[in-house]
C-alpha cells in the first residue's frame, strides 16, 4: 500500500507537467535507496522481538524494539542530512542540464528531495516499528493504520496541495511526508503500548 500510493502520486504529478514528473520519480528513486537500510534494520527487529516474545522476556521485546528504532532513526538522520547537502548534484546524475528545461526541472528535483528527505527519519521509524509489530504477529491493526494515513491523508492532502492549492509536486510531497509521519507515530505508539503490556506481564 505503501508503494501504491507513490505511483498513484506519480499520476498526479504527471498531470502537472513532465518535469514535475521527472523530478516526483528521481525523489522517489532517492527515498526507496534510503529506505533499505531502515527495511534490513526493521527484519532484525523483527526477529529480535520474535525471539524475546518466544522466551516471554517482556523488557527485551521491548528494548529489542526500541534499540531497533533509535538505530534506524539515527541513520536517517544521517542520510538526510547528506542528501539536503548534496541535493542540486543527485539531481545532476539524472538529468542533463543542456536538454530543454534541464535547470528547471533540476532546480524542481531538488525542492523535492528537501521534503522528501524531511520524512527519512519518519520513514525509517515506520518501518522498523512494524517489523517489530510483525515479532509480536500484529499486522492487521498497522494495514488499518497504512490505509487512513497514506491514502486517507496523505495522498487526499498531496492531491488538494498539489493539484487544488497549486503547490506542483512539492505540494504532492508535503502530503506524502504528512502520511508517513502520522504512519509513523501510530506504529510506534501501538509497538510501545503492545511491547509494554507484555513487560508489565512479566513482572505479575
Amino acid at each position: 500500500m505503501q508503494y501504491g500510493v507513490l505511483s498513484a502520486a506519480a499520476l498526479l504529478a504527471g498531470l502537472i507537467s513532465t518535469s514535475a514528473l521527472a523530478a516526483h520519480q528521481i525523489a522517489v528513486q532517492i527515498t526507496v535507496i534510503t529506505s533499505m537500510i531502515a527495511f534490513g534494520i526493521s527484519m532484525a527487529a523483527a526477529a529480535r522481538v520474535g525471539h524475546a516474545v518466544g522466551r516471554n522476556d517482556g523488557p527485551g521485546i521491548k528494548r529489542a524494539g526500541l534499540v531497533a528504532m533509535l538505530l534506524g532513526t539515527l541513520i536517517a538522520a544521517l542520510l538526510t542530512v547528506a542528501v539536503i547537502v548534496a541535493r542540486f548534484e543527485i539531481a545532476e546524475l539524472f538529468l542533463d542540464k543542456s536538454v530543454g528545461d534541464g535547470d528547471a526541472t533540476i532546480g524542481l528535483t531538488a525542492e523535492l528531495l528537501i521534503v522528501a528527505a524531511s520524512l527519512f527519519v519518519t520513514d525509517a521509524a515506520q518501518s522498523i516499528a512494524a517489523g517489530g509489530l510483525r515479532g509480536l504477529k500484529d499486522t492487521r491493526v498497522p494495514l488499518l493504520f497504512v490505509g487512513i494515513a497514506y491514502w486517507l491523508i496523505g495522498f487526499s492532502l498531496g492531491y488538494v496541495l498539489g493539484l487544488k492549492i497549486g503547490r506542483g509536486a512539492t505540494g504532492i510531497w508535503i502530503g506524502l511526508s504528512i502520511g508517513t509521519t502520522i504512519y509513523a507515530g501510530l506504529l510506534v505508539l501501538r509497538f510501545y503500548l503492545l511491547a509494554s503490556r507484555r513487560a508489565l506481564r512479566a513482572f505479575t
